[in-house]
């Protein structure tokens, strides 16, 4: 991709607060070097990390954004809202958090389970070994347990044959409510993202219903640009935007080397008629991003 045409703003990514490889630190270091001026550290239903990330992008002379990734249920299915300029101490949001990650540790046991009768074993130790944050232990740390033992080749091949629906070591799980989660958003003087809205393979019909929902609950803004997204999905998804009445967001998602569909700081800039999430923020201002 030409170096012209690559965003300066990534407003999705995980640290090792979540299912991150990198630390804070190491993340916005990275960012930085990657030409990354605007960022937004969004580690999945926890906010410990953004105190680290604000010294380190301090000192690397980019622009940080508070954020965290809620985990919700939408129509029996999972999917992710993203909160962007959030207050990380408001109590709604704090409480809120907290009760998603109850379940997380529940959750892991019975994905331990499903993989044990495959005849796959100390998988929950092993997914431990991998979660620095042991509050956040989830799919990512099972995935690399599973790299590990020579179950696939690498994560992206671990959900082609684990923890998806219908594949061992798949285990539903009710998250946040979606207007529960925008309200905790909200609360905090955040706004709420549908993030990677083009991995839920829902099709048109229930992708209306998602989106619709999604506006009505008071969400502000949808991932246009996303490291899982084709070029003709960000082209839908600005379709999407314009239609709705959405501000565009941009994010890679990037969990770490090697587990990406796009490396931080490659992510394609909005398409045209897109209105950026940022046109506001003073952040972005001194950062002197005009798109």
């Amino acid at each position: 991709m030409d170096e012209l045409l690559m965003s300066p703003v990534d407003l999705h990514c995980h640290s090792t607060a979540s299912d991150g490889l990198l630390t804070p630190t190491e993340l916005v270091n990275l960012a930085a070097a990657q030409g990354v001026r605007l960022l937004a550290l969004t580690d999945h239903d926890d906010v410990d990390g953004l105190a680290e990330a604000r010294v380190a992008a301090k000192e690397a002379g980019i622009w940080l954004i508070d954020g965290v990734e809620i985990s919700v249920t939408w129509n029996k299915r999972g999917i992710h809202i993203v909160g962007l300029r959030v207050d990380p101490t408001c109590p709604e949001l704090v409480r809120g958090l907290e009760s998603i990650r109850a379940g997380r540790m529940g959750r892991a046991r019975k994905m331990a389970e499903s993989l044990e009768e495959v005849g796959i074993s100390g998988s929950l130790e092993g997914a431990h070994r991998y979660a620095e944050n042991e509050r956040m232990i989830g799919r990512a740390h099972f995935a690399r347990f599973l790299v590990e033992t020579g179950h696939a080749k690498n994560v992206k091949a671990v959900f082609k044959k684990f923890l998806v629906g219908g594949k061992p070591g798949y285990v539903p799980h009710q998250w946040a409510d979606m207007a529960e989660a925008i309200g905790w958003i909200k609360a905090s003087g955040g706004i709420a993202v549908l993030a990677h809205p083009g991995r839920y393979d829902i099709g048109s019909t229930n992708m209306l219903a998602l989106i619709t929902e999604f506006k009505a609950a008071g969400g502000s803004a949808i991932e246009v640009v996303s490291g899982s997204h084709t070029g003709e999905q960000h082209q839908e998804f600005a379709d999407y935007a314009r239609e709705f009445g959405l501000l565009a967001s941009v994010g890679s998602d990037y969990h770490g080397p090697g587990e990406n569909y796009l490396e931080l700081g490659r992510l394609a800039i909005l398409p045209p008629g897109c209105q950026p999430v940022w046109r506001e923020w003073a952040e972005a201002k001194s950062a002197e991003l005009l798109t």
